[in-house]
């Protein structure tokens, strides 16, 4: 990442993550007009969400990093403190309200494109299942992002990369992998497909709080010396 205005990487931030929120939720209101097939909404849903994200990571990695996830951002300045290519902690605490400001904008946006209102999720998503599959999904995600990072992958690998796990995420997770706590507090603002009930959204935040911290010591265990790239998340 090359150093840019602070307020620059802010937006690409807020926009990045909008827009990943919106082709999460733009593809899942299409999903449902268009099929009445629960698997064929989440396939299509999950293939604009893989194709999606990897696109907006290399548009917009050399602005911001490209995180769009809080415990991305969070978890980049914890690990590259030891080779002084953390992410500053003053960006963090700009980047993370940027984050969840731009996914609410990009749920707004979605529901706009649909004609759908915008209003509060009404599908209870938490369990104790899909609270054990938000950890594995947010541990798998930031462990992908950091172990490829560190063991200097190129940013069209990782992009492709993070762009394939979250694809995948949507299948082998019971929570159809959140994996991002800006994404989860955008998500109750449309009640449709894509949507979750507040009361769900501090369970999902806790579990992916918990993932993120299984990702930093699997990180150090498996990549304890790995290759930086100037402080990028990839």
């Amino acid at each position: 990442m090359r150093d840019h205005p602070l307020g620059r990487s802010a937006l690409a931030e807020f926009i990045g993550t909008g827009l990943l929120v919106t082709v999460v939720v733009g593809s899942g209101i299409a999903a449902e007009r268009l099929s009445t097939d629960t698997g064929v909404q989440l396939l299509a849903t999950s293939i604009a969400t893989a194709l999606g994200l990897g696109v907006l990571i290399l548009l917009l990695a050399p602005l911001s990093g490209a995180h769009f996830n809080p415990m991305v951002s969070a978890v980049d300045t914890i690990l590259g403190r030891r080779g002084g290519t953390h992410l500053p902690t003053p960006h963090v605490a700009i980047y993370v309200p940027a984050q969840i400001v731009g996914g609410i904008a990009g749920v707004v946006l979605a529901n706009a494109m649909f004609d759908t209102p915008t209003a509060i999720s009404g599908t209870a998503r938490a369990t104790a299942s899909t609270l054990l599959a938000e950890i594995v999904a947010t541990a798998g995600l930031v462990l992908v992002i950091m172990g490829l990072r560190r063991a200097g992958q190129s940013a069209p690998i990782i992009a492709a990369a993070v762009g394939a796990y979250i694809g995948a995420g949507y299948w082998f997770t019971s929570s159809t992998s959140f994996a991002n706590p800006a994404v989860t507090v955008a998500r109750m603002f449309t009640d449709t497909f894509a949507g979750i009930a507040p009361a769900s959204v501090l369970p999902f935040l806790a579990a992916q709080v918990a993932g993120a911290g299984l990702a930093v010591v699997l990180t150090m265990w498996l990549f304890p010396r790995g290759v930086h790239d100037g402080g990028s998340s990839i």
